[in-house]
């Protein structure tokens, strides 16, 4: 089920990795959502390719509820024909129209799902696409997502997934089926529902299925060269996440999920704060302060941070043990993190393009 919203960059590319999967999905429905370029043409001309799995290219050119109602169109189209969609299939890989999957993703997600019955989806995996940058600052923008996604994967919690990646999502119909028999749909209509990915994994879980993700089950996904484009993303995934979690408030499905939040701002203005104080006394004294102390806790940082990064080679252990591109980074994030809580305390629901 691939949701597509003005990808006719990328949704050829994406398609293609889905029919080289070495365990082929019976169908492959491409749902067309509000776009106004070329996707739809390229989706059926790849449907019309001998040799391709079965594709069926469905049209929302007016559609309110984004990307969850083409989700959700997707899924009763493919409900209506079988009586229910646990008939229609026994797992459905979601997956959003800008990634590619690893050859074995569906073969991999299979064993894990087949591993346990109580096992409601398996999420992705994701890295990032390299070669998307044209400057020097673009380059450092991508790098920079380059770490974070790859750290994330290897840092990344197994047994309690905060989230199902909108990038690739594989998940037992069976588990579907019970929230549209609660709720009459899979992804939460909502005008401010701005992550249907994570409103969903919450569902699962206080329905009592189970989430996990799954190293070997990768996907990449585009990056956002622009600034611009990466605190708009992001701020709509925070802002989202805490309008949801504001929502369904302290249970045992988001408290982690708080915590970690709030310790992460902590963290971000400590860090910030540490640089702070050392940049005033560095310019009060007229000189670097080359305290013993300082520089102690400056080569800690520098080792944990490098350290952090060891899977993804000694150039991403470069950048992170130097600290100042981190550090920069660090600043972004703080912004679209404390901008996201801000406006989801301040402003009117917001809604997704």
């Amino acid at each position: 089920m691939i949701p597509a919203r003005n990808e006719e960059a990328e949704i050829r590319t994406s398609l293609e990795s889905v029919a080289a999967q070495s365990h082929r999905p019976d169908l492959i429905v491409v749902v067309v959502n509000n776009s106004t370029d070329d996707t739809e043409r390229i989706a059926r001309e790849f449907a019309a390719q001998p040799g391709v799995p079965r594709t069926q290219v469905e049209c929302l050119p007016d559609n309110p509820h984004k990307k969850a109602g083409a989700l959700n169109h997707g899924f009763a189209q493919l409900a209506a024909g079988s009586g229910g969609l646990a008939r229609a299939a026994r797992y459905v890989l979601v997956m959003d129209a800008d990634t590619t999957l690893h050859p074995e993703f569906i073969a991999r997600a299979k064993l894990v799902m087949d591993s346990d019955p109580r096992l409601g989806g398996v999420s992705a995996t994701c890295y990032g696409r390299r070669g998307l940058w044209r400057t020097a600052w673009q380059r450092y923008l991508a790098g920079m997502q380059i770490i974070e996604y790859g750290r994330y994967a290897y840092t990344r919690s197994r047994s309690t997934v905060h989230t199902m990646a909108g990038a690739g999502s594989f998940y037992r119909t069976a588990a579907l089926q019970e929230l549209v028999d609660a709720r009459d749909e899979v992804f939460w209509q909502h005008s401010g529902n701005l992550v249907e990915d994570y409103e969903t994994t919450l569902a699962l879980k206080e329905a009592g299925w189970s989430v996990t993700a799954n190293q070997y089950c990768v996907a990449y996904t585009d990056l956002m060269p622009r600034l611009r484009d990466l605190v708009k993303q992001r701020e709509r995934w925070v802002r989202g996440t805490l309008d949801i979690m504001r929502q369904r408030g302290w249970t045992p499905h988001t408290r982690l999920s708080i915590v970690q939040y709030v310790l992460g701002l902590l963290g971000f203005s400590y860090s910030l704060g540490w640089l702070g104080v050392w940049v005033a006394q560095s310019v009060q004294q007229g000189q670097l302060v080359s305290d013993p102390l300082w520089l102690g806790l400056l080569l800690v940082w520098s080792v944990f941070s490098a350290l952090r990064v060891v899977p993804l080679g000694w150039k991403a252990m470069l950048v992170c043990g130097l600290l100042i591109p981190e550090l920069v980074f660090q600043l972004i994030r703080t912004y679209w993190m404390g901008s996201s809580l801000w406006r989801s305390y301040t402003s009117r629901t917001a809604a997704w393009a």
